[in-house]
């Protein structure tokens, strides 16, 4: 947002930029911003497990897809988390992210005043950022392309073939139109 120029275009997975967005798994992380205690911190260490890392990746995903799911993204993550200090970092994450909600507001400004071109693929099983969410940059962004896949938060581990290819179509039309409007310039 500081620099729009440097913007080209955005491309969103299951990231998101709305208050719609926020589901019902956020409660205890609102909790622990309107309230910061070291109780309602200790709550959110249950989402830092092996089995919390693995519901990360599986919640809400039909039987069918949870078997795409290789063991390996959990483990790794819980690898990486279970080092020294690393789960209070990550509590400390959650903390700080009503940071990033406190600037959905000029979020929706920089999407409204500048209208990069936007590709967003979303999991609609997604526990954490909603359909609701993902449908709600088509406000700022009318131009947007939406794609609402049978993903969960980590759309590319089960759909990474067809997102790349949404990706590649976008860039390759990004390209087209760029390319068009310099030759319209000469």
């Amino acid at each position: 947002m500081l620099h729009p120029e440097r913007v080209s275009g955005l491309i969103v997975q299951n990231g998101n930029a709305y208050a719609e967005g926020l589901s019902n798994e956020w409660e205890p992380l609102k909790a622990y911003w309107r309230e910061p205690t070291q109780a309602n911190r200790e709550k959110l260490r249950g989402w830092l497990s092996l089995d919390g890392t693995r519901l990360q990746y599986a919640t809400g995903l039909p039987e069918e897809l949870q078997r795409r799911l290789s063991p390996d993204t959990w483990t790794l993550d819980w690898s990486l988390l279970m080092r020294p200090g690393n789960i209070d970092m990550q509590l400390d994450l959650f903390g700080d992210y009503q940071r990033n909600v406190a600037l959905y507001p000029k979020s929706h400004e920089f999407f409204r005043r500048y209208r990069p071109p936007t590709l967003i693929v979303w999991g609609r099983y997604d526990p954490f950022f909603t359909v609701a969410g993902a449908q709600a940059y088509q406000r700022d962004l009318p131009d947007v392309q939406l794609h609402l896949l049978d993903a969960g938060h980590f759309a590319l581990e089960t759909h990474a073939p067809e997102i790349a290819g949404f990706i590649r179509d976008f860039l390759e039309a990004k390209v087209s139109a760029k390319a068009e409007l310099a030759s319209k310039d000469r």
